[in-house]
């Protein structure tokens, strides 16, 4: 952006009268005198009516008039066509009054202002053929038309000339700070709003679609914490540039695409003829920002995601439009990098449970609306049972029973899931330390555990804590991290397992098999015993492949001196599998599905009738005659 202060250039100027002797006279008043004199002159009258004191004749370059002559209205309203087609305008446009035998200066004035809202209008009239009053309402606004009296000194017309063009300068310094995005120079989101109402006014009035693309670019932050925040203000200066080229290539101005902050961009097509038209357009946006970027030393591959929202359909107002492109943008990401998605109204309907979920979720805790069920585990070679897996439920009264999978994600997204984790492990020891008061063989309770509460440097130190408060020993509870957490930063998980070990706590590898890890890179940490994931139990008798992972991981487990536990299970065919090729211990709804602590009370009861049974008798016993299980 260039400097209030620095030499503007010749100073470009429209004049429009219809005698011949007066446009001479015009060319004369704007070649024989150079700006510099009427910016000093300008400079020179402030410093002596607000400082008292005059000032040396500023040093430079001396600049002149660039002055575009027109013999009547017409042509003067067409070259300002032209010019603000060209994106060079023109800020001072001297119009005389009256131009026999064609339009006068304020049928002229009116047309110029619909082209060029910012121009400075200069009437030039003997003010007795007109009142300035009534022309000042028909080409508002007033403060950008001012009239010139007749005959007037050539110093006149000068001055007039450089006080205008340096009002009209920096009014538009002003305003590109307002509307105008500093780093890359496009529109800001005020503008842009202001900008897509307009788009929406006018093809409403067209009786036409238009169409909003929602761009957001996809692991910016990645860029910015790995090579700093002036890299990744590079790569938003050069993305802007290529958006620029898109809109051109799609036949748009500079006027239909804006940047609403961070790294999100929008693309108005204002009359964007089918959805077919609108995911082209998106596709184009696409291609143009995914080649490579160079940034220094660094070459950058960034991909966009595109949600697209089509008026009035998906909105008639600017907000809703941009409020149901920015919920399309968020499912484009869930289809990959580089993808777009049309908005439709379902992803409402889930945005606004999503948003229920979490406004519910944040006083979930204070309100009590936790509990804890407990899913039994047997050891597969007694039939005796070897624990019991806490699992979280949550009962709203406005959502009802919320399904795990709702709510989880919300929680680990916001932070919730360390308190609320917190509060699980604490409800679980406290239980443990009751069934251990009354003599119940619950064996151990499992408790998951997040990979946001694992990734917190101070885990151990909460474990620690949890047990020491509700008086549980450490060797009652047993600890589930997901395969894909452990996996996710190896150098902490192995200095947190072996903190944990030394609590006294025992530790198992939930989802086993998913995250693609070995046994040899587990051998490292302080595991007891894997959970082997209940989608390759599923496929026990109809997938080979899945036989040989399960007994795979059964037969090397044994040899490391790991326990298994075999989640999911649901037949006897796929129990009997895994008592052939000697698993440890199983879970699953042949058992029983997670149970009130009431009724998981009632089974270990129950459990501790069948010692003297065998242990196929015994499985069988506890799987026929289950408690009643919550609906």
């Amino acid at each position: 952006m260039k400097s209030l202060t620095a030499d503007p250039g010749p100073l470009r100027v429209l004049v429009a009268d219809d005698e011949q002797a007066i446009r001479e006279a015009y060319i004369a008043v704007f070649g024989e005198a150079d700006v510099r004199d009427g910016l000093e002159a300008i400079q020179e009258l402030r410093k002596r009516l607000f400082s008292g004191t005059q000032s040396a004749a500023a040093p430079g370059r001396r600049l002149g008039f660039d002055p575009t002559i027109c013999a009547g209205a017409e042509e003067a309203v067409e070259a300002v066509r032209r010019a603000v087609a060209a994106g060079r305008p023109y800020p001072v446009v001297f119009l005389d009054m009256r131009m026999p035998p064609g339009h006068d200066g304020a049928w002229a004035a009116a047309r110029i202002r619909e082209l060029d809202a910012e121009a400075e209008i200069v009437i030039c009239t003997a003010y007795s053929d007109v009142d300035p009053a009534n022309i000042g309402g028909l080409v508002p606004p007033h403060d950008k038309i001012s009239f010139l009296q007749k005959p007037f000194h050539p110093h006149e017309v000068r001055q007039m000339a450089v006080a205008l063009h340096s009002k009209w300068r920096a009014e538009r310094h002003v305003a590109r700070l307002a509307y105008f995005d500093s780093l890359t120079g496009l529109p800001n989101r005020e503008h842009t709003m202001s900008r897509l109402a307009e788009v929406l006014r006018q093809s409403e009035a067209a009786s036409r679609e238009a169409a909003l693309l929602y761009v957001d670019l996809d692991n910016f932050k990645r860029i910015n914490d790995t090579l700093g925040h002036a890299a990744g203000d590079e790569l938003l200066r050069q993305c802007a540039a290529r958006l620029r080229e898109a809109v051109e290539a799609l036949g748009g101005g500079s006027g239909d695409l804006g940047r609403l902050g961070g790294d999100e961009f929008v693309v108005m097509l204002p009359a964007s003829a089918s959805r077919e038209d609108a995911q082209a357009s998106a596709e184009a946006v696409i291609a143009h920002l995914r080649n490579p970027i160079q940034i220094g030393h660094h070459e950058v591959v960034v991909t966009p995601s595109v949600g697209i929202a089509i008026a009035p359909a998906d909105g008639p107002d600017a907000l809703s439009l941009l409020h149901n492109a920015d919920l399309a943008m968020y499912f484009s990401k869930r289809r990959g990098h580089g993808a777009s998605a049309f908005y439709d109204r379902s992803m409402s309907d889930g945005a606004l449970r999503r948003l229920t979920i979490e406004t519910q979720l944040r006083g979930a805790l204070e309100r009590r609306e936790f509990t804890v069920h407990y899913q039994p585990q047997f050891e597969l070679a007694s039939g005796a049972l070897s624990g019991l897996e806490a699992l979280l439920r949550w009962h709203n009264a406005e959502l009802g029973s919320v399904p795990v999978m709702d709510f989880i994600g919300i929680s680990e997204e916001t932070g919730l899931i360390v308190p609320i984790g917190e509060w699980v492990l604490s409800a679980a020891c406290t239980q443990a330390r009751q069934w251990h008061e009354q003599g119940l063989p619950f064996g151990h309770v499992s408790v998951n555990v997040s990979g946001v509460q694992f990734l917190q440097r101070d885990f151990p130190d909460t474990v620690a804590r949890v047990l020491r408060e509700t008086g549980a020993e450490p060797k009652w509870i047993e600890l589930e991290i997901t395969e894909t957490v452990v996996m996710r930063d190896e150098a902490w998980a192995e200095q947190a397992l072996a903190r944990l070990r030394a609590v006294g706590v025992s530790i198992a590898i939930d989802d086993f098999g998913v995250g693609y890890s070995s046994l040899g890179r587990l051998r490292h940490l302080a595991v007891d015993r894997l959970k082997v994931d209940r989608s390759f139990i599923s496929n026990l008798e109809v997938g080979v492949r899945d036989r040989s992972i399960a007994s795979a991981i059964i037969k090397m487990s044994r040899t490391l001196g790991i326990g298994v536990v075999a989640e999911g299970v649901e037949t006897f065919s796929q129990m009997l599998y895994l008592q052939e090729q000697h698993c440890e211990s199983a879970q699953g709804f042949l058992f029983s599905r997670p149970l009130p602590l009431a009724e998981a009370e009632v089974l270990l009861r129950r459990v501790a009738t069948h010692d003297s049974l065998s242990r196929t008798e015994k499985l069988r016993r506890i799987a026929i005659e289950p408690p009643a299980a919550e609906g």
